[in-house]
């Protein structure tokens, strides 16, 4: 199912996806659409969960112990 939407840019950034349209001989919708499902396939891809096992040999849990975040926030 495609969805329309309006779509806030830099000025540049859509002129290099204008320029990209206008080489391929494609509406620029098409290219659009294009890097919307690139994005949505790279954070699909990201926020794979990763299951593993392990062992601590102190005892302590990856949390205390790790200085960065164990999770991002959803940007």
């Amino acid at each position: 199912m495609k969805r329309r939407t309006t779509v806030s840019a830099d000025s540049q950034a859509l002129a290099t996806l204008e320029a990209e349209a206008e080489r391929r001989a494609v509406p620029l919708t098409i290219v659009l659409a294009e890097a919307v499902e690139e994005k949505a396939a790279s954070l699909r891809t990201g926020r794979r969960p990763r299951v593993g096992i392990g062992r601590s040999r102190d005892g302590r849990a990856a949390a205390d112990v790790s200085a960065d975040p164990i999770a991002r926030p959803p940007s």
